[in-house]
């Protein structure tokens, strides 16, 4: 499990590597701004992720204060539950954001 939110980018673009099944026929670019961190962009491109450091802009940016980013990167927060309750903030296409399990999962 990552430690800090740099860690988890960095596994992600491991990960990640030559596509995924389930982030097939997505296309779409992510940034995540994780407070106390930096932002990522993360861009998908049917399949295909790169990864970023970067505060570039995105069809979706999350922000996210870094210790709740790490617990739902690790499935201990619940992404819905934490947007309900105002701790995570949404700009751009929310379908979007709807779609993270399958990139984050």
């Amino acid at each position: 499990m990552p430690e800090t939110a740099r860690e988890f980018f960095d596994e992600l673009a491991a990960r990640t590597a030559g596509g995924s099944e389930r982030t097939r026929g997505l296309t779409a670019s992510y940034r995540f701004d994780v407070e106390g961190a930096g932002s990522w962009r993360v861009e998908v491109d049917d399949g295909a992720v790169a990864v970023a450091e970067s505060d570039g802009p995105a069809d979706c940016v999350i922000a996210a204060p870094e210790d709740l980013f790490l617990r739902i990167v690790r499935g201990e927060q619940s992404p819905m539950g934490a947007f309900l309750m105002g701790k995570i903030r949404v700009d751009g296409d929310a379908g979007l954001a709807m779609r993270l399990k399958d990139l984050l999962g």
